[in-house]
Protein backbone atom coordinates (compact mmCIF):
# COMPACT_ATOMS: atom_id res chain seq x y z
CA UNK A 1 0.00 0.00 0.00
CA UNK A 2 0.95 3.46 -0.83
CA UNK A 3 3.34 5.06 2.33
CA UNK A 4 1.31 8.52 2.39
CA UNK A 5 -0.47 8.87 5.45
CA UNK A 6 -3.82 10.36 5.64
CA UNK A 7 -4.55 12.58 8.63
CA UNK A 8 -2.03 15.26 8.03
CA UNK A 9 -2.18 18.74 8.39
CA UNK A 10 -3.25 18.92 4.78
CA UNK A 11 -6.48 16.50 5.44
CA UNK A 12 -7.83 18.18 8.92
CA UNK A 13 -10.69 19.88 9.06
CA UNK A 14 -11.10 22.82 11.16
CA UNK A 15 -10.34 23.25 15.04
CA UNK A 16 -13.01 21.41 17.27
CA UNK A 17 -13.23 20.26 20.50
CA UNK A 18 -11.10 22.69 21.81
CA UNK A 19 -7.47 20.70 20.41
CA UNK A 20 -6.09 20.48 16.81
CA UNK A 21 -7.67 17.45 16.04
CA UNK A 22 -9.99 17.79 13.14
CA UNK A 23 -13.56 18.61 12.56
CA UNK A 24 -15.80 15.87 12.32
CA UNK A 25 -19.63 14.96 11.41
CA UNK A 26 -22.18 12.18 12.45
CA UNK A 27 -25.13 12.58 9.23
CA UNK A 28 -28.05 10.73 10.39
CA UNK A 29 -27.69 11.60 13.80
CA UNK A 30 -31.20 11.95 14.40
CA UNK A 31 -31.72 8.71 13.53
CA UNK A 32 -31.78 5.62 16.17
CA UNK A 33 -28.20 4.84 16.25
CA UNK A 34 -26.94 8.34 15.25
CA UNK A 35 -28.70 9.66 18.45
CA UNK A 36 -26.66 7.36 20.33
CA UNK A 37 -23.63 8.20 18.43
CA UNK A 38 -24.33 11.50 19.34
CA UNK A 39 -25.12 11.67 22.87
CA UNK A 40 -22.33 9.15 23.59
CA UNK A 41 -19.64 11.33 22.19
CA UNK A 42 -20.67 14.20 23.80
CA UNK A 43 -20.64 12.35 27.46
CA UNK A 44 -17.17 11.81 25.93
CA UNK A 45 -15.85 15.52 25.73
CA UNK A 46 -16.73 15.25 21.73
CA UNK A 47 -17.91 17.52 19.73
CA UNK A 48 -19.24 16.69 16.16
CA UNK A 49 -20.90 18.25 14.26
CA UNK A 50 -24.72 17.21 13.91
CA UNK A 51 -26.24 16.77 10.30
CA UNK A 52 -28.88 14.80 8.27
CA UNK A 53 -32.37 15.50 6.56
CA UNK A 54 -34.86 16.68 8.62
CA UNK A 55 -34.46 20.05 9.98
CA UNK A 56 -36.93 19.70 12.70
CA UNK A 57 -35.76 16.58 14.31
CA UNK A 58 -32.24 17.74 14.18
CA UNK A 59 -32.91 21.31 15.68
CA UNK A 60 -33.71 20.03 18.86
CA UNK A 61 -30.96 17.59 19.52
CA UNK A 62 -28.23 20.30 18.53
CA UNK A 63 -29.63 22.63 21.21
CA UNK A 64 -30.06 19.12 23.43
CA UNK A 65 -26.68 18.39 23.26
CA UNK A 66 -25.03 22.20 22.68
CA UNK A 67 -23.91 20.97 18.93
CA UNK A 68 -23.30 22.67 15.95
CA UNK A 69 -26.33 21.66 13.06
CA UNK A 70 -26.00 21.75 9.51
CA UNK A 71 -29.43 20.01 7.52
CA UNK A 72 -29.16 18.93 4.11
CA UNK A 73 -29.73 16.46 1.68
CA UNK A 74 -27.50 13.83 -0.45
CA UNK A 75 -26.85 15.94 -3.91
CA UNK A 76 -23.87 16.61 -4.91
CA UNK A 77 -23.73 20.38 -4.40
CA UNK A 78 -25.51 20.25 -1.03
CA UNK A 79 -22.84 18.12 0.12
CA UNK A 80 -20.06 19.85 -0.85
CA UNK A 81 -21.60 22.61 0.85
CA UNK A 82 -22.52 20.62 4.23
CA UNK A 83 -19.21 18.63 4.20
CA UNK A 84 -16.88 22.08 4.33
CA UNK A 85 -14.56 21.72 7.04
CA UNK A 86 -15.02 18.41 7.64
CA UNK A 87 -12.17 15.80 8.19
CA UNK A 88 -14.24 12.94 8.95
CA UNK A 89 -17.80 11.81 8.36
CA UNK A 90 -19.29 9.05 10.22
CA UNK A 91 -22.39 7.89 8.33
CA UNK A 92 -25.22 6.97 9.90
CA UNK A 93 -28.16 7.41 7.52
CA UNK A 94 -29.32 3.97 6.02
CA UNK A 95 -30.37 2.19 3.95
CA UNK A 96 -26.99 2.53 3.17
CA UNK A 97 -27.89 0.80 -0.62
CA UNK A 98 -28.49 4.04 -1.11
CA UNK A 99 -26.93 6.31 0.79
CA UNK A 100 -23.20 5.29 1.47
CA UNK A 101 -22.04 5.84 -3.07
CA UNK A 102 -23.24 9.62 -2.19
CA UNK A 103 -21.36 10.46 1.10
CA UNK A 104 -18.56 8.78 0.00
CA UNK A 105 -17.78 10.84 -3.24
CA UNK A 106 -18.68 13.49 -1.31
CA UNK A 107 -15.75 12.84 1.42
CA UNK A 108 -13.44 11.36 -1.46
CA UNK A 109 -14.22 15.30 -2.96
CA UNK A 110 -13.89 16.49 0.26
CA UNK A 111 -10.45 14.72 1.49
CA UNK A 112 -12.56 13.68 4.27
CA UNK A 113 -12.03 10.32 6.10
CA UNK A 114 -15.52 8.23 5.36
CA UNK A 115 -16.93 5.70 8.01
CA UNK A 116 -20.15 4.09 8.35
CA UNK A 117 -22.37 1.42 10.12
CA UNK A 118 -23.21 -0.79 7.32
CA UNK A 119 -23.42 -4.65 7.27
CA UNK A 120 -24.43 -4.40 3.27
CA UNK A 121 -22.05 -6.85 1.10
CA UNK A 122 -22.75 -4.47 -2.09
CA UNK A 123 -21.81 -1.15 -0.01
CA UNK A 124 -18.52 -2.77 1.31
CA UNK A 125 -17.82 -3.53 -2.22
CA UNK A 126 -18.86 -0.15 -3.62
CA UNK A 127 -16.55 1.48 -1.16
CA UNK A 128 -13.55 -1.41 -1.72
CA UNK A 129 -13.66 -0.30 -5.54
CA UNK A 130 -12.60 3.13 -4.36
CA UNK A 131 -9.58 2.57 -2.65
CA UNK A 132 -7.08 3.64 -4.77
CA UNK A 133 -9.35 7.08 -5.26
CA UNK A 134 -9.42 7.16 -1.41
CA UNK A 135 -5.67 6.56 -1.06
CA UNK A 136 -5.26 9.33 -3.37
CA UNK A 137 -7.55 11.57 -1.82
CA UNK A 138 -5.32 10.44 1.19
CA UNK A 139 -8.59 9.55 3.57
CA UNK A 140 -9.00 6.78 5.13
CA UNK A 141 -12.54 4.72 3.49
CA UNK A 142 -13.75 2.16 6.65
CA UNK A 143 -17.27 0.82 6.10
CA UNK A 144 -18.90 -1.25 8.79
CA UNK A 145 -17.36 0.50 12.42
CA UNK A 146 -20.24 -1.36 14.25
CA UNK A 147 -21.89 -4.36 15.12
CA UNK A 148 -21.75 -5.10 11.93
CA UNK A 149 -18.71 -5.72 11.28
CA UNK A 150 -16.26 -4.90 14.49
CA UNK A 151 -16.73 -8.33 16.64
CA UNK A 152 -16.56 -10.76 13.44
CA UNK A 153 -13.87 -9.42 11.68
CA UNK A 154 -11.85 -8.82 14.48
CA UNK A 155 -12.61 -12.46 15.95
CA UNK A 156 -12.03 -13.47 12.16
CA UNK A 157 -8.31 -12.41 12.24
CA UNK A 158 -7.58 -13.29 15.59
CA UNK A 159 -8.33 -16.72 14.18
CA UNK A 160 -6.51 -16.58 11.52
CA UNK A 161 -3.55 -15.42 13.33
CA UNK A 162 -4.02 -19.10 15.50
CA UNK A 163 -4.33 -21.16 12.29
CA UNK A 164 -2.47 -19.12 9.85
CA UNK A 165 -3.15 -21.85 6.98
CA UNK A 166 -7.26 -21.64 7.49
CA UNK A 167 -8.97 -22.55 4.07
CA UNK A 168 -12.25 -21.86 5.88
CA UNK A 169 -14.16 -19.62 8.41
CA UNK A 170 -17.25 -19.74 10.17
CA UNK A 171 -19.02 -16.66 11.84
CA UNK A 172 -22.07 -16.72 13.95
CA UNK A 173 -24.20 -14.49 16.68
CA UNK A 174 -27.04 -14.79 18.26
CA UNK A 175 -28.33 -10.68 19.48
CA UNK A 176 -30.99 -9.86 21.55
CA UNK A 177 -33.08 -6.53 22.18
CA UNK A 178 -34.57 -6.54 18.77
CA UNK A 179 -33.77 -3.95 15.75
CA UNK A 180 -33.69 -0.47 14.77
CA UNK A 181 -36.29 1.02 12.15
CA UNK A 182 -33.23 1.45 10.19
CA UNK A 183 -31.97 -2.46 10.71
CA UNK A 184 -35.44 -3.65 9.69
CA UNK A 185 -35.45 -1.92 6.69
CA UNK A 186 -32.00 -3.02 5.73
CA UNK A 187 -33.48 -6.75 6.60
CA UNK A 188 -36.33 -6.00 4.11
CA UNK A 189 -34.14 -5.19 1.08
CA UNK A 190 -32.05 -8.57 1.69
CA UNK A 191 -35.61 -10.83 1.04
CA UNK A 192 -35.95 -10.01 -2.25
CA UNK A 193 -31.98 -10.91 -2.66
CA UNK A 194 -31.64 -14.05 -1.19
CA UNK A 195 -28.51 -15.40 0.61
CA UNK A 196 -25.13 -15.35 0.20
CA UNK A 197 -21.38 -17.48 0.91
CA UNK A 198 -17.97 -17.39 -0.30
CA UNK A 199 -16.61 -20.31 -1.75
CA UNK A 200 -13.46 -20.71 -3.68
CA UNK A 201 -12.74 -16.90 -2.69
CA UNK A 202 -16.01 -16.25 -5.02
CA UNK A 203 -19.32 -15.04 -3.55
CA UNK A 204 -22.31 -17.36 -4.52
CA UNK A 205 -25.90 -16.92 -4.36
CA UNK A 206 -27.68 -19.11 -2.24
CA UNK A 207 -31.29 -19.29 -1.43
CA UNK A 208 -32.60 -18.13 2.36
CA UNK A 209 -31.86 -19.73 5.44
CA UNK A 210 -29.62 -22.08 2.99
CA UNK A 211 -27.63 -23.97 5.89
CA UNK A 212 -29.02 -24.58 9.44
CA UNK A 213 -26.87 -25.55 12.17
CA UNK A 214 -26.13 -25.66 15.87
CA UNK A 215 -23.83 -23.11 17.98
CA UNK A 216 -22.89 -24.19 21.39
CA UNK A 217 -23.82 -21.26 23.94
CA UNK A 218 -22.83 -22.39 27.93
CA UNK A 219 -24.00 -25.92 27.18
CA UNK A 220 -27.17 -25.19 25.06
CA UNK A 221 -27.73 -25.24 21.47
CA UNK A 222 -28.69 -22.53 19.48
CA UNK A 223 -30.42 -23.27 15.91
CA UNK A 224 -28.76 -20.63 13.16
CA UNK A 225 -29.22 -20.22 10.04
CA UNK A 226 -26.72 -18.51 6.83
CA UNK A 227 -27.24 -15.02 6.37
CA UNK A 228 -25.86 -12.69 3.79
CA UNK A 229 -23.46 -10.87 6.49
CA UNK A 230 -20.74 -8.60 5.51
CA UNK A 231 -18.48 -10.33 6.45
CA UNK A 232 -18.83 -12.72 3.62
CA UNK A 233 -16.82 -9.35 1.83
CA UNK A 234 -14.85 -7.88 4.57
CA UNK A 235 -13.17 -11.03 6.49
CA UNK A 236 -12.34 -12.38 3.41
CA UNK A 237 -10.06 -9.07 2.53
CA UNK A 238 -9.19 -9.70 6.76
CA UNK A 239 -8.02 -13.24 6.27
CA UNK A 240 -8.00 -14.30 2.68
CA UNK A 241 -9.66 -17.25 3.62
CA UNK A 242 -11.18 -18.50 0.51
CA UNK A 243 -14.55 -19.95 2.04
CA UNK A 244 -16.59 -18.38 4.52
CA UNK A 245 -19.82 -18.69 5.86
CA UNK A 246 -21.86 -16.30 8.12
CA UNK A 247 -24.68 -17.44 10.38
CA UNK A 248 -27.69 -15.86 13.05
CA UNK A 249 -29.43 -17.47 15.67
CA UNK A 250 -33.08 -17.50 14.91
CA UNK A 251 -35.94 -19.46 16.70
CA UNK A 252 -36.49 -22.49 15.07
CA UNK A 253 -40.14 -21.58 13.83
CA UNK A 254 -38.90 -18.71 11.70
CA UNK A 255 -36.68 -21.37 10.00
CA UNK A 256 -39.80 -22.62 8.12
CA UNK A 257 -41.07 -19.24 7.07
CA UNK A 258 -37.88 -17.99 5.51
CA UNK A 259 -37.73 -20.91 3.31
CA UNK A 260 -41.44 -21.36 2.64
CA UNK A 261 -40.36 -17.11 1.53
CA UNK A 262 -37.82 -18.69 -1.67
CA UNK A 263 -41.43 -19.07 -3.53
CA UNK A 264 -42.14 -15.73 -3.88
CA UNK A 265 -38.74 -14.02 -3.69
CA UNK A 266 -38.60 -12.28 -7.06
CA UNK A 267 -41.98 -10.29 -5.79
CA UNK A 268 -40.24 -9.52 -2.70
CA UNK A 269 -37.69 -7.33 -4.08
CA UNK A 270 -40.16 -5.43 -5.80
CA UNK A 271 -41.01 -1.87 -5.41
CA UNK A 272 -44.11 -1.18 -4.36
CA UNK A 273 -43.70 -4.49 -1.99
CA UNK A 274 -40.57 -3.33 -0.42
CA UNK A 275 -42.51 0.04 0.27
CA UNK A 276 -45.54 -1.75 1.53
CA UNK A 277 -43.24 -3.84 4.22
CA UNK A 278 -40.88 -0.32 5.40
CA UNK A 279 -44.09 1.25 5.58
CA UNK A 280 -45.21 -1.38 7.90
CA UNK A 281 -41.80 -1.20 9.87
CA UNK A 282 -42.01 2.45 10.41
CA UNK A 283 -45.58 2.22 12.23
CA UNK A 284 -44.09 -0.77 14.20
CA UNK A 285 -40.44 -0.65 15.05
CA UNK A 286 -38.94 1.90 17.27
CA UNK A 287 -35.66 0.45 18.27
CA UNK A 288 -35.12 -1.20 21.75
CA UNK A 289 -35.15 1.33 24.57
CA UNK A 290 -31.82 1.89 27.10
CA UNK A 291 -33.32 -0.44 29.66
CA UNK A 292 -33.90 -3.53 26.66
CA UNK A 293 -30.19 -2.69 25.49
CA UNK A 294 -28.97 -2.68 28.83
CA UNK A 295 -30.75 -5.77 29.81
CA UNK A 296 -29.76 -7.67 26.64
CA UNK A 297 -26.27 -9.27 25.16
CA UNK A 298 -24.91 -10.32 21.95
CA UNK A 299 -22.46 -14.02 21.47
CA UNK A 300 -20.74 -14.15 18.47
CA UNK A 301 -19.25 -17.56 17.21
CA UNK A 302 -15.87 -18.13 15.05
CA UNK A 303 -14.33 -21.12 13.48
CA UNK A 304 -11.61 -21.89 11.22
CA UNK A 305 -10.22 -25.05 9.78
CA UNK A 306 -7.53 -26.06 7.51
CA UNK A 307 -6.94 -28.52 4.70
CA UNK A 308 -6.01 -31.22 7.44
CA UNK A 309 -9.59 -30.76 9.45
CA UNK A 310 -7.69 -29.16 12.30
CA UNK A 311 -9.99 -26.37 13.55
CA UNK A 312 -9.84 -23.77 16.15
CA UNK A 313 -13.41 -22.21 17.77
CA UNK A 314 -13.41 -19.34 19.41
CA UNK A 315 -16.45 -17.35 21.35
CA UNK A 316 -17.19 -13.53 22.60
CA UNK A 317 -19.30 -12.20 24.79
CA UNK A 318 -20.66 -8.84 24.71
CA UNK A 319 -23.20 -6.74 25.32
CA UNK A 320 -26.42 -5.26 22.87
CA UNK A 321 -25.10 -4.70 19.31
CA UNK A 322 -25.92 -1.03 19.51
CA UNK A 323 -24.25 -0.52 22.68
CA UNK A 324 -21.46 -2.02 20.67
CA UNK A 325 -21.99 -0.03 17.59
CA UNK A 326 -21.56 3.00 19.24
CA UNK A 327 -18.29 2.57 21.57
CA UNK A 328 -16.54 0.45 18.26
CA UNK A 329 -17.29 3.48 15.85
CA UNK A 330 -16.06 6.05 18.46
CA UNK A 331 -13.36 4.25 19.33
CA UNK A 332 -12.24 4.30 15.34
CA UNK A 333 -13.07 7.94 15.24
CA UNK A 334 -10.78 8.82 17.87
CA UNK A 335 -8.13 6.65 16.51
CA UNK A 336 -8.59 8.68 12.87
CA UNK A 337 -8.43 11.79 14.88
CA UNK A 338 -5.38 10.89 17.08
CA UNK A 339 -2.69 10.21 14.81
CA UNK A 340 -2.40 9.42 11.01
CA UNK A 341 -3.38 6.55 9.06
CA UNK A 342 -2.35 4.50 5.76
CA UNK A 343 -4.85 5.75 3.80
CA UNK A 344 -7.15 3.60 1.49
CA UNK A 345 -9.55 0.84 1.97
CA UNK A 346 -9.62 -0.24 5.65
CA UNK A 347 -11.47 -2.89 7.74
CA UNK A 348 -11.79 -2.90 11.42
CA UNK A 349 -8.93 -5.45 11.94
CA UNK A 350 -6.57 -3.93 9.50
CA UNK A 351 -6.93 -0.13 10.79
CA UNK A 352 -7.52 -0.94 14.67
CA UNK A 353 -5.89 -4.37 14.82
CA UNK A 354 -7.79 -7.88 15.92
CA UNK A 355 -7.59 -7.34 19.57
CA UNK A 356 -9.52 -4.44 18.81
CA UNK A 357 -13.10 -5.81 20.47
CA UNK A 358 -11.43 -7.02 23.35
CA UNK A 359 -10.38 -3.12 24.51
CA UNK A 360 -14.25 -2.15 24.03
CA UNK A 361 -16.53 -2.12 27.21
CA UNK A 362 -18.06 -5.63 28.06
CA UNK A 363 -16.71 -7.56 25.66
CA UNK A 364 -14.02 -10.73 26.10
CA UNK A 365 -13.43 -14.22 24.65
CA UNK A 366 -15.18 -16.89 26.49
CA UNK A 367 -14.18 -19.84 24.13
Amino acid sequence: MSAKLAGTAAHKGIVADGDDTMQWMIYGANGYTGRLMAEEAVARGLRPVLAGRRREALEPLGRELGLEVRVFDLEPAALDLGLRGMGLVLHCAGPFSATAAPMLEACLRARAHYLDITGEIDVFAHCHQQDARARQAGIVVLPGTGFDVVPTDCLAAMLKRELPDAVALVLAFEAGGGPSPGTAKTSIEGLGQGGRVRVGGQLRRVPLAWKQRAFDRDGEPRTAITIPWGDLYTAHLSTGIPDIEVYMAVPPALIGRLRRLRMIRPLLGLGPVQRWMKARIEKSVHGPSEAKRDSTDTRVWGEVRNAEGREIKRQLQMPNGYALTVTAALGIVRRLRDAPAEPGFQTPSMLMGPEYVLGLPGVRLVG
